[in-house]
């Protein structure tokens, strides 16, 4: 009967990871980290998810006003502001390029 049962639950998972492109378990860790970054990269840099490329750059030169180092800021700061001006860009398709090609 234990066999059995295990056997279910391993088809099951095949077909959940078929069907859904995940395995149960990862609905268990909540949002992926990838997600997750993008989320705090779009909430320090105070713009939504279907920000341009302009926008995000507009908004990474605010944030830099405030916080670079010869501004009073720290550079840990500076560095973060640039990470998530960087992986916001990296998620957007390069300027000038047809979406199609």
């Amino acid at each position: 009967m234990l066999l059995k049962a295990f056997i279910v639950a391993i088809a099951l998972s095949v077909v959940c990871r078929w069907a859904l492109g995940r395995w149960p378990w990862d609905y268990l860790r909540g949002e992926t980290t990838r997600r997750a970054a993008l989320r705090r990269a779009r909430g320090l840099l105070g713009v939504d998810a279907g920000a341009s490329r302009e926008e995000v750059i507009a908004a990474h030169r605010r944030l830099t006003a405030l916080v670079h180092p010869d501004r009073g800021g720290t550079t840990a700061a500076m560095q973060e502001a640039n990470a998530a001006r960087d992986l916001l860009l990296a998620e957007l398709p390069l300027p000038g390029r047809d979406e199609g090609s």
